[in-house]
């Protein structure tokens, strides 16, 4: 190698000297720029040293409605969430400036908070940031239990000695943590398909077995963004990802399971009451074959989609849909996704034999029902920003009712009434500190506590409770209604149900809570 470089440097013009020390040195060579950028180009080797580019991908854009239109995106730039998603997604949105109304909120809610004494992008989590963060994990998981999904549970880190593993690496450019571990180089995962894929690499599987869903809590991925674009719970470079991967038998298969996965995708955005818009890619061959089937899912979905058509496969997957909700700044958070992948079955031998003996390496779903939990959440605080009385979903929020007693006399009835709401699996805390009652009431509205009961003499007597409903509440008018106790229970109960439950992470009395920003 070096009497050819020699050779071939000499024969140019240039001027070289050998040093007989240093060989066990290495270098490389670098072009800094996006990773993903359009314009990138890898240059390798062909016949007789004649170097060959990789074909530049060209894009189309449109829009897709419902009735099976193609539209010119051009029609959509509004300030509507999906004009706001058409405009970012075709380089023409207005840069805001300013940070995001999540990263106040995350901070003065007490939720979560940015840990100085980590890699910028890691995060210390508070007692209830903590608890929304697994209800959210909870509601995954039961959502991808219902579907058939098996969880599993990976390493987070991984040997790029490992062929498949460096080729899957590679392709997503630079934002790795890669380091050394004795003398193996080895990078930080970011995404759990690394650890699938081997666990499938492994197995004996039988067209009976599929299509087969496996599903991990990835805590955490990790992804080495840029320091200047790491803010609040939107970008970090620490992340947990809800992450599904389906082997299906054949692309009809995996077509049927995309529709699925793109309706759960879509449920999420209920759940969490964070309005969804969509942005549907794939390459030209993929809408030549499957036109019919791209307007069926749109049909189904009943919303606009822009679609962009690649000239050519760049990436591992065929055809992909990302939902993204809308923040405050009019900027896409993308959360849930579904990808059709074509190649990495192949890269990692996940194969299985049909019944004539032929090897067939099957596609593989791409899916998270959410998006990373962390930037979940940063969708629920964008839009709760916009609200004229913020309010997280009922069976997201840390305290779901606050009893709240008039007087020292009355905090022994006060302390029934919570304890009678805890034991129909409410989150229920009591105030009883030694401040005024409108001081109580200001902070559990500041605390955006769904419901709160004021127990004074009156109720004492009747066992009829005045509640304030937050969710019909406006601003500087409180709603407010009698109910029973367990009028109250059932109203609550309406709001969660379906929904996963955990007890209160943090002390029921409000006299015993500390204190954490």
């Amino acid at each position: 190698m070096l009497n050819a470089l020699r050779a071939g440097l000499d024969a140019a013009g240039f001027a070289v000297k050998r040093a007989p020390f240093g060989w066990y040195k290495s270098f490389k060579l670098s072009c800094k720029g996006h990773p993903l950028a359009e314009l990138s180009k890898t240059i390798v080797p062909g016949e007789e040293g004649v170097r060959k580019e990789k074909k530049e991908v060209t894009h189309e854009w449109f829009v897709l409605t419902p009735d099976g239109k193609e539209h010119d995106y051009k029609e959509f730039l509004d300030d509507s969430p999906f004009g706001c998603l058409v405009k970012k997604e075709l380089g023409i949105a207005e840069p805001t400036g300013g940070e995001p109304a999540h990263v106040n909120l995350m901070r003065s809610k007490e939720l979560v908070d940015y840990e100085p004494a980590s890699d910028v992008g890691c995060l210390r989590w508070m007692p209830k940031g903590k608890l929304i963060r697994d209800l959210i994990a909870d509601y995954v998981l039961r959502m991808v239990l219902e579907y058939g999904g098996t969880p599993v549970e990976t390493p987070v880190m991984y040997d790029l000695g490992d062929r498949a593993i460096y080729e899957h690496a590679d392709k997503f450019g630079e934002r790795q943590y890669r380091f050394k571990s004795n003398n193996r180089n080895m990078m930080l995962r970011f995404a759990a398909c690394f650890g699938m894929f081997s666990i499938m690499r492994d197995m004996h599987i039988s067209p009976n077995n599929l299509p087969m869903k496996m599903y991990e809590l990835s805590t955490y991925s990790f992804r080495h963004e840029q320091k200047g674009e790491v803010i609040g719970l939107k970008r970090l470079r620490a992340f947990t990802m809800p992450d599904m991967h389906s082997l299906c038998t054949d692309m009809p298969e995996a077509l049927k399971c995309f529709e699925e996965q793109l309706r759960m995708g879509w449920k999420t955005g209920v759940d969490f009451e964070t309005p969804l818009v969509a942005a549907f890619r794939c390459t030209k061959d993929f809408y030549a074959q499957y036109e019919d089937w791209v307007k069926k899912i749109v049909r189904e979905s009943n919303v606009p989609m822009l679609v962009e058509i690649l000239s050519d496969r760049v990436h591992y997957w065929v055809a992909k849909i990302d939902l993204a909700a809308i923040d405050g700044q009019n900027r896409p958070i993308e959360n849930p996704t579904v990808q059709i992948d074509v190649e990495s079955s192949a890269r990692f031998a996940i194969r299985y034999h049909t019944q004539d003996g032929t090897e067939v390496h099957p596609p593989i779903l791409h899916c998270s029902p959410t998006g990373s939990v962390e930037r979940v959440i940063c969708a629920i605080l964008e839009n709760i920003s916009m609200q004229e009385v913020p309010a997280l979903p009922t069976w997201l929020s840390p305290t779901q009712v606050r009893v709240v007693p008039v007087a020292q006399r009355h905090t022994a009835f006060a302390e029934e009434i919570c304890s009678a709401i805890n034991a129909a699996a409410i989150r229920a805390d009591l105030d009883d500190r030694d401040e005024s009652v409108s001081k109580k009431i200001r902070e559990a509205g500041m605390d955006w506590v769904p419901y709160v009961v004021v127990v004074g003499d009156a109720e004492q007597e009747s066992k009829k409770l005045m509640v304030t409903i937050r969710k019909k509440s406006k601003p500087n008018k409180p709603f407010k209604e009698q109910m029973t106790l367990e009028g109250l229970v059932a109203c609550v109960n309406n709001d969660t149900q379906g929904m996963p439950f955990r007890p209160l992470y943090t002390p029921r009395k409000l006299s015993k809570k500390a204190r954490y920003i």
